[in-house]
């Protein structure tokens, strides 16, 4: 590894780790409705919106009323989406870019399947953007459920925190009062200086029709651009994903320069990784807060020396070729895997785009997935087996974690003969049965899937340029960035099809609130029980050996449900490869 790239991945954490605990801080007083330098600007702005909802956000909810409000803010959004996706012909700015341009059906289930995928953060494109997408539909529909869809999840993330501090009464705030908050005090005053320093990198901001152009070879060339930067910055700080674009982060107006590279992945982690100090904060234990991050971090770190060192080691079958396969970035010759990298980033940026991106369920990609080498993808893929623990998506990431950090309370406690109790919570038979539930939903929605894809015709047909152990790993792939609602999927698998786009629904909706029901069940029921002390008899969770214990609990549940998937995988295609 160069000292470039070390030092950008350094540089990148220790920026992270250095806004963690302001940022942290801050949300822990927005969320318990203390005082900010926002206030006077917001809140007048917060009690319009509180009085338009009316009752239903005056009262404190428990934890059926807080999922079902949750279920139908997204129902909602959805149908919001999708009746503006079939209706944009009749909508501003459609002639604006014209038939022509336009050229992509926006077909019944192709609608559906985007206004599911944006109404829960998902943000999976089986559409070209700038092919399909009017102006007002990218900002009106799409950029508005980035906000609200990110919104709802940051609340959704709080409520669980709440859960475990309280101390009887089994109240969870309220939905509506949260995602109002998530939106005025954290959301919007991010977005808008992020927005304008992508702009500043040379992201368009306009409503201009598309330019036509003539190539240096003579041919016709059609150059798209847009209200891009509104969509760009809040499409990663709500862990959505979405592209303006069909190269998404690939796309010089996405992602222009290396600093709007690191920008942008800086903004998919640090609302998840702050909200540990959050949740250090609201529950009163900062060290065991800090201790997540540093879990999270770590396993951050280990990705991206497996990334790096994957796409560094070069291709055997072109070297058994003897065909060329270097090129140069500036004065740096890389001689790794270069096809379908991003070369205005080198090494280091597309390394850090593939890991931030696969762990922070944000299918922002600044390379093509697909072209990875076997292990490089299937870190990627892994990552996302691994449940959102690593930063994770907004609000849901923590959950995952705290989740991991109750079962390895249960399991290392239960090694010792001590106390099953997390940070004041008695972890019983009904929490073990709801914690399990959560594990294993992942599992039985993404193997399912992928089985039935990969037995029928019309799910084989997506395999448009890949078979074998590459085939398997596209289709699994694109069902564990759906559930994981992620969001990127390799460029081999055809996925406009109305297979694919109903059953990634499917996966897209089970990941969205299949998996909220579990975790919000546990968090009433520690709601509505008194906490309990921590005494000498329970688990310390904040020691490196609790650390260690973490990461083992994480690697084995997703060892138990994936290994034999990912061995027939991205691992068999490695030994195939180098063999």
């Amino acid at each position: 590894m160069s000292w470039i790239s070390l030092s950008e991945y350094l540089v990148f954490i220790a920026v992270l780790t250095a806004v963690v605990r302001p940022l942290g801080s801050y949300l822990a007083k927005v969320f318990a409705y203390e005082s900010t330098f926002l206030d006077r600007l917001v809140a007048p702005v917060e009690r319009i919106i509180i009085r338009l909802v009316g009752p239903a956000a005056q009262r404190p909810m428990k934890w059926r009323e807080y999922f079902l409000a949750f279920v139908w803010f997204g129902v909602a959004g959805a149908v919001f989406v999708f009746l503006i996706l079939k209706l944009q012909h009749l909508l501003p700015f459609y002639r604006l870019l014209g038939k022509d341009v336009l050229s992509t059906p926006m077909t019944g289930d192709l609608a559906a399947n985007t206004a599911i995928s944006f109404a829960t953060t998902t943000t999976w494109q089986a559409y070209g953007g700038e092919t399909t997408m009017s102006y007002f539909s990218q900002i009106v529909a799409l950029a508005s459920q980035n906000f609200l869809a990110g919104a709802a999840g940051l609340a959704v993330g709080i409520a669980f925190i709440r859960g475990i501090t309280a101390d009887g009464g089994g109240v969870l705030g309220n939905f509506w009062r949260d995602v109002t908050r998530a939106m005025l005090w954290v959301l919007l005053p991010l977005s808008i200086p992020g927005a304008l320093i992508l702009v500043w990198q040379g992201v368009p901001m306009n409503l201009h029709a598309y330019t036509a152009a003539t190539t240096l070879q003579g041919a016709p060339q059609l150059i798209a651009q847009g209200p891009v930067a509104a969509l760009e910055f809040i499409k990663n700080l709500g862990t959505n994903g979405g592209g303006f674009f069909n190269a998404n982060g690939a796309h010089p107006y996405e992602n222009p320069t290396a600093l709007s590279n690191f920008v942008e992945m800086l903004a998919i982690v640090m609302l998840p990784a702050a909200l540990c100090y959050t949740f250090g904060a609201m529950t009163g234990d900062r060290r065991h807060g800090w201790l997540l991050y540093w879990v999270m971090t770590l396993l951050f770190a280990v990705g991206l020396a497996g990334v790096h060192w994957a796409e560094n080691a070069g291709n055997p079958a072109l070297v058994r070729a003897a065909a060329p396969h270097t090129f140069a970035v500036g004065d740096t010759a890389w001689t790794g895997n270069t096809e379908g990298k991003e070369v205005r980033f080198g090494t280091s940026g597309t390394t850090l785009a593939v890991v931030a991106t696969s762990n922070g369920a944000t299918g922002s990609t600044a390379a093509a997935p697909d072209s990875l080498s076997p292990l490089g993808g299937g870190i990627a893929f892994f990552n996302m087996l691994l449940g959102e623990v690593t930063y994770g998506g907004l609000g849901t990431g923590l959950v995952s974690m705290i989740l991991a950090a109750q079962l390895a309370v249960f399991i290392g406690a239960l090694m010792i003969g001590r106390s099953p109790v997390y940070l004041g919570n008695q972890i019983g038979v009904a929490e073990m049965k709801l914690i399990a539930l959560y594990m294993l939903i992942a599992g039985m929605v993404i193997l399912p899937l992928t089985a039935l894809a990969v037995m029928t015709a019309a799910g084989r047909a997506g395999l448009t340029t890949n078979s074998g152990p590459h085939g398997l790993t596209s289709i699994a792939f694109a069902y564990t960035s759906s559930f994981a609602n992620n969001g990127q999927s390799f460029g081999g698998l055809s996925a406009n099809s109305a297979f694919y786009n109903y059953t990634t629904s499917v996966a897209m909706l089970a990941g969205r609130f299949l998996l909220a029901l579990p975790a919000l069940a546990l968090a009433g029921t520690f709601a509505e029980r008194q906490r309990r002390g921590i005494t000498s008899g329970s688990l310390p969770t904040d020691t490196g050996l609790f650390a260690g214990l973490l990461i083992a609990t994480i690697l084995l549940v997703a060892g138990l449900n994936f290994l034999p998937l990912l061995c027939l995988g991205p691992v068999a295609e490695h030994m195939l490869l180098w063999r």
